[in-house]
């Protein structure tokens, strides 16, 4: 017998498409700037980093799951965050992704670091016939609207799937500004919480390990300025980016000489089904 108070899978991926569509138009009503051609262009020299570091919450429980002779597919792989350490472990890595920005750092890293066994393939899942032992996204998904698809196509990549996703949707921090600047609350996208919800939903009952990590910081105000424009979408010297600066001034915390919004850590979900 159903569950009435259990949604149907159905009824699940609806409600995470609306709230996706729900972000995204309400970024085309407020925008006063277009994301270009490659949105992560400007950003994509910050996803550098060292595939040895052992710093990092996340990596480190990714690599108690991996084994030598899998083949792992990083589905939205970016600059190499974590394709490039899991290459070190793993027999191969794809890497997929539809930055090429993104993906140049890659390509970089796997120079600096002597990395050779990362297929490349610029593109935006889901593709068929992509085939791996594993399928991983990692801070992937938030804005899928077509979630439902992209995790069919996820399961019929490989025989094991891994998530990693905030509790919170990455911007969080940025959404506090709209009804500032914008006049409206922010239309948040689904994470962790909706995530496994709609596996349960659809009878998965994943495993699930929960990390904190430190929330994100930045070097000088200016710098988390420029982030809350990209997540604001205001157009620099505009009257709504005289709003933002000031409102962000006022919210900005100083600790050691780094800025940050709240330096209370982050919930991250390392999912796996």
């Amino acid at each position: 017998m159903a569950d009435p108070l259990r949604p149907s899978a159905e009824e699940a991926i609806a409600e995470w498409s609306r709230r996706v569509r729900a972000n995204r138009e309400q970024v085309d009503r407020f925008r006063e700037v277009d994301d270009g051609a490659d949105f992560y262009a400007p950003i994509a020299s910050a996803f550098r980093a060292d595939p040895h570091r052992q710093d990092d919450p996340t990596l480190n429980v990714l690599r108690t799951m991996i084994h030598p002779h899998e083949r792992w597919l990083d589905i939205g792989a970016g600059g190499g965050r974590y394709a490039l350490p899991i290459a070190l472990q793993a027999r191969e890595v794809i890497a997929l992704d539809p930055s090429d920005a993104m993906l140049e750092i890659l390509r970089e890293g796997m120079h600096t670091y002597g990395i050779r066994n990362i297929q490349i393939i610029h593109g935006r899942f889901p593709i068929s016939g992509l085939e791996a032992d594993v399928a991983l996204i990692c801070h992937v998904g938030y804005d899928i609207e077509a979630i439902g698809t992209f995790l069919a196509m996820m399961e019929r990549s490989a025989p094991r799937r891994i998530a990693v996703l905030f509790e919170r949707q990455p911007t969080s921090a940025a959404d506090a500004l709209w009804p500032a600047v914008h006049g409206v609350p922010r239309a948040t996208l689904p994470a962790l919480r909706e995530f496994l919800a709609l596996l349960l939903a659809r009878r998965v009952i994943p495993n699930v390990t929960v990390i904190e990590v430190p929330g994100p910081s930045y070097e000088s105000p200016e710098r988390a300025i420029d982030f809350a424009r990209r997540q604001t979408w205001v157009r620099p010297g505009s009257e709504k980016d005289a709003i933002l600066q000031r409102i962000v001034s006022e919210r900005l915390l100083e600790r050691d000489g780094r800025f940050a919004y709240t330096w209370d850590p982050l919930k991250i979900g390392i999912v796996s089904w």
